[in-house]
């Protein structure tokens, strides 16, 4: 089993010796041994001795380390220190050290050291026959149509042996039969079986042949491997699939779920086996969205929806169907399927405003159009017919057009923006499907505002108090109307309406057009006028403006702005100085005389008190303050002097009172002394008695006209009852004191009274009059208060004379 080569080792020449020589001055020697051995041999089987073939020391060997270096950690060889022995160390496998067939070599570096000697061993491997052929499958299966000629070749699975040369595979062989024959090709070092078919085949006598190939190798004993061929005789297709009809015809509804089952194809073949059996496909002339709506199910020739079927973008398909059988070369078939799709109210009405005029005027007459809108359904027939209509409260109606389903949005009634300005116009449409869908649009109108309200003031007449004394040129008061409309038909100017006369009060006024603001160029004087009216009238600036008037009455309000006049007594100098003489034997509460004053101001700031500023005795005389009468207190007496003066402060009830001074010369003389003067007088007063009755005559005739007329108006103010605003003054008497100059006016259902000295009883003071205005219970319901009334007014006059 083992055989070595040591080449020129006995016969060397020279040049061999020299090189030896050299090399073993290197301390290295170079030699190749070559070993054979079988694989699969035991572990511990020696190959050869390399000591002994290499010449080496065996008692040496431990010491200078002999080794094998070559090779991993699973070595398949190693030598024995002992004896110089390469022994094998694991199983050697030829198949996997050296695949394929040509000769495995396995090299050895063989190390010995002390001197360092390196030897070169090649182990060669030899193959058993320890492995069988094999067929990568165990069954094959041919399909042969029964038509098929004589000569077709059919390859058959290669089997395979790891084994090489004598041992790898040798031959094939099949199982004997009249129809088929085996055939070996040889393709390199491979052996490809081929079934060649020498009879051709009935499948009407035989449908099916079992065949056995066999696998051999050369091994000694041979190994080998079966492979089962059947083979399937195939029908002849001649019969193709039949639809029994051209064209189907079948009905839907659209939205049908997805998944359902619509209709089953069915096609026969009067061939048998896969001749006979029919598969169904869809044509290639379909659309795209016909695939993504139906799909056929290819075996059962089921029809089933996967996707959405809408009526409103088709409502008809055509599918073409095809059907074929599995025969070779298939055959097939043809026919068409009809599908309608029914219409369901799927689809709610829609609402399209084509033309929108969002403004309309709201002078618009009943008819006006104001907007223009369509609709329409997808659905077709009854679910395609459409109610419309106006559902909320508005002054407006759907008129239908000559076209169907298109309306006009008209007015059914007057506008009035000041009252609506905007509307929300909502709009149903309604379809007559089953259920009923519906649709709704709210188209918003605004209401243009035309010039159609003229100003409008909310006080008419207006009344304004105003103290006298203004500043000239400064606003006195404002007045202010208020338009409905908006924009430029809601800006109002303002003016006042003069009449061009010297006395028209306005010639002294001044109004600011933009906001109504009301000045005086003049400061008023209530003594010299107490009330005054005249008219403001707003414009707007609408095309064409409108405008409206206001009455505005102005009363002055006095002011303490007049001190107190002294009448009596006055010298003949202009001064308030005075002489009077009285008895002495006079008793206490004799009248000395009435010192007389008179105020320009009404009210409160006429109303003057009378006080003793300086007297020479104030225990003998006394001053009422209120009427100005000076008494005695008591007797005179013989120690009492002659003559005293008396200084007496008259002033006005003012806020900033205002006064003046008279003095008051007293003499007290004998009382025939006082007799005598009073004859002067008396004689000195003759002579102007009858120029004073004259006077007086006149002045009772005028008083009696004045009472007359008084009557005349009063019972003409009874009778008319009147209620506006208008104020007249009228003289208020003053019993007491003073002149009677307190004024009282009337304004509607009221009297009013600029009080004097003395106030009415039960009368009220007015708000914002500074203290100086009474309101008086209305005494015009009775004839005892027109009487009354009468009687005050004549009183009054008296009084003033």
């Amino acid at each position: 089993m083992r055989t070595y080569t040591a080449p020129g080792m006995w016969n060397l020449s020279w040049f061999t010796v020299f090189l030896a020589t050299v090399l073993l001055a290197q301390r290295e020697a170079l030699a190749q041994i070559r070993y054979v051995t079988p694989e699969e041999v035991r572990e511990g089987t020696v190959v050869g001795n390399v000591a002994k073939d290499f010449g080496l020391d065996v008692a040496s060997l431990t010491d200078r380390r002999f080794r094998v270096v070559s090779g991993g950690s699973d070595a398949i060889f190693e030598v024995n220190q002992s004896n110089g022995a390469l022994y094998v160390d694991n199983k050697i496998d030829r198949e996997e050290l050296c695949p394929g067939s040509g000769t495995c070599l396995i090299e050895l570096k063989i190390l010995v050291e002390n001197p360092l000697e390196i030897h070169y061993v090649v182990v060669e491997i030899t193959d058993v026959n320890d492995h069988s052929p094999s067929f990568p499958e165990k069954h094959q299966t041919f399909e042969i149509a029964e038509q098929t000629l004589p000569g077709k070749r059919f390859q058959l699975h290669t089997a395979r042996d790891p084994d090489a040369g004598i041992n790898s595979i040798r031959t094939y062989t099949l199982t004997a039969n009249e129809h088929f024959d085996l055939n070996i090709r040889q393709i390199d070092a491979k052996k490809i079986p081929f079934l060649v078919l020498k009879k051709s085949l009935d499948r009407e006598q035989r449908n099916k042949h079992m065949l056995l190939v066999t696998a051999v190798d050369g091994g000694k004993p041979p190994r080998s491997a079966t492979l089962n061929v059947s083979i399937i005789v195939l029908d002849i297709n001649d019969n193709r699939p039949i639809f029994s009809q051209e064209v189907y015809e079948m009905s839907v509804k659209e939205n049908i779920p997805v998944g359902t089952s619509v209709f089953r194809m069915n096609a026969t073949d009067h061939d048998e086996g896969i001749n006979g059996e029919v598969e169904y496909s869809l044509g290639k002339t379909l659309s795209p969205q016909e695939y993504n709506i139906f799909e056929l199910d290819k075996l059962t020739g089921v029809i089933v929806i996967k996707g959405l079927v809408d009526y409103e973008e088709n409502d008809v398909y055509g599918l073409d169907v095809e059907a074929s059988d599995k025969g070779t070369p298939p055959l097939s078939g043809e026919c068409r399927l009809v599908i309608k799709i029914i219409d369901v109210n799927d689809n709610s009405p829609e609402i399209d405003v084509t033309s929108l005029s969002n403004t309309v005027s709201e002078n618009s007459k009943p008819g006006t159009v104001v907007s223009l809108l369509s609709v329409k359904d997808k659905d077709s027939g009854v679910n395609g017919k459409i109610i419309s209509s106006i559902i909320n409260d508005v002054p407006f109606e759907l008129k239908p057009s000559y076209q169907e389903n298109t309306y006009s949005i008209i007015t059914k009634g007057l506008l009035d923006r000041e009252k609506v300005s905007h509307y929300e116009i909502i709009i149903k449409a309604t379809d007559c499907g089953e259920p009923p869908l519906s649709a709704f649009k709210t188209v918003s109108i605004h209401v243009a505002d035309v010039n159609d309200n003229s100003p409008h003031f909310d006080i008419n007449p207006l009344r304004f108090y105003l103290d006298e004394n203004n500043i000239a040129g400064k606003s006195i008061f404002s007045v202010s109307a208020t338009d409905n409309d908006i924009n430029d038909n809601a800006v109002i100017a303002y003016h006042l309406v003069r009449d061009g006369s010297q006395k028209d009060i306005t010639s002294f006024l001044n109004i600011n057009s933009e906001n109504g603001e009301i000045s005086a160029l003049k400061s008023f004087d209530f003594e010299a006028v107490k009330t005054f009216q005249f008219q403001v009238v707003a414009t707007d600036s609408g095309t064409p403006s409108l405008s409206s008037n206001v009455t505005v009455h102005v009363f002055i309000l006095d002011q303490n702005d007049n001190a107190p006049v002294i009448l009596y007594p006055v010298s003949s100098n202009g001064s308030a100085e005075g002489v009077q003489e009285i008895p002495r034997n006079v008793h206490a509460g004799h009248l000395v005389t009435k010192v007389r004053a008179y105020d320009a101001d009404i009210g409160y700031n006429g109303w003057l008190l009378f006080s003793l500023q300086d007297v020479s005795d104030h225990s003998l005389f006394s001053l009422d303050r209120y009427t100005g009468q000076i008494r005695t207190l008591r007797s005179f007496t013989e120690t009492d002097e002659a003559e005293h003066k008396l200084l007496i402060l008259v002033k006005d009830n003012g806020n900033v009172s205002l006064s003046a001074t008279a003095t008051v010369m007293v003499k007290v003389v004998e009382p025939k002394e006082a007799f005598a003067a009073s004859d002067v007088q008396s004689a000195a007063k003759d002579d102007e008695d009858s120029d004073v009755t004259f006077y007086l005559m006149i002045t009772l005739g005028a008083v009696s006209l004045l009472f007359v007329i008084s009557i005349i108006v009063l019972i003409a103010m009874q009778c008319s009852k009147s209620t506006d605003y208008t104020s007249k003054y009228l003289q208020e008497p003053n019993y007491d004191g003073t002149l009677c100059h307190s004024i009282q006016y009337r304004s509607g259902d009221k009297r009013y009274m600029l009080v004097g000295p003395r106030m009415s009883i039960g009368s009220t003071i007015v708000p914002g009059s500074h203290a100086n205005t009474l309101v008086l219970p209305d005494r015009r319901r009775t004839s005892e208060e027109v009487r009354h009334e009468q009687a005050f007014s004549l009183h009054a006059v008296l009084c003033f004379l």
